[in-house]
């Protein structure tokens, strides 16, 4: 716990003092028991900056190559990722996909926090798109509040066909949290198609995002 705290003060610090973020609204994740955090997704940081941001530990998936890419970037992307608790998973297998989603089951179980990107990837082109149904089944099988996220210019932070990372602005806004009826695992896909949708409502009044009725058409992890 003592590593794990020093690595999320530390980038903490470093994303504060090197962005000057405007962060709203952290007063709305519980302080106690599971949650899970539904943000929108413009860049590979974007996890960083909510587990660091966040008052309490988010867990998030992780491809799993952001754990073996080598070099001095890939030891530090393993480092933070694993003191974080983050999950790795292939992304295109949904087998791997399935299992992850029970390991966020497990981790709300404990009464502890997570993380999940309904779009499933990174918008490019920054739109937001239409949300896969796993935050839905993790809401409706675990009862636990789902607080929405809305990021605005984390794209600016590394661009996507760049691989150098730039300090820059960026807001990050929390919603309040949002309460489903805890219905288990048996419950239709209808049922978690509308919550999800009612998720991605939230998420984009936070984001101010342009919308598509569409799936990101990137391999992606629902």
């Amino acid at each position: 716990m003592a590593v794990f705290d020093a690595i999320r003060w530390t980038t903490r610090g470093l994303i504060s003092s090197t962005c000057r973020p405007t962060v709203i609204g952290l007063e709305n994740v519980p302080k106690s028991g599971p949650f899970i955090v539904a943000p929108n997704h413009l860049s590979f940081l974007d996890s960083v900056i909510v587990q660091a941001l966040m008052p309490r530990p988010v867990a998030f998936f992780a491809k799993a190559e952001y754990f073996t890419t080598k070099g001095v970037k890939g030891a530090v992307m393993k480092s933070f990722f694993e003191a974080v608790g983050s999950i790795p998973v292939e992304r295109g297998e949904q087998a791997a996909s399935v299992q992850a989603l029970k390991t966020l089951l497990d981790i709300l179980e404990a009464g502890k926090g997570i993380g999940i990107y309904p779009e499933g990837t990174r918008s490019r082109d920054g739109i937001l798109y239409r949300g896969r149904t796993g935050v839905g089944w993790l809401a409706l099988t675990t009862g636990a509040p789902v607080i929405p996220v809305g990021l605005i210019g984390t794209e600016k932070l590394q661009p996507a066909d760049k691989n150098a990372v730039r300090p820059q602005h960026f807001t990050m806004k929390v919603g309040e949290p949002l309460y489903f009826d805890k219905t288990g695992p048996d419950h239709s896909l209808p049922a978690r198609r509308e919550v999800t949708d009612k998720i991605m409502d939230a998420i984009a009044l936070l984001s101010g995002q342009e919308r598509s009725a569409s799936y990101n058409q990137s391999k992606s992890v629902d």
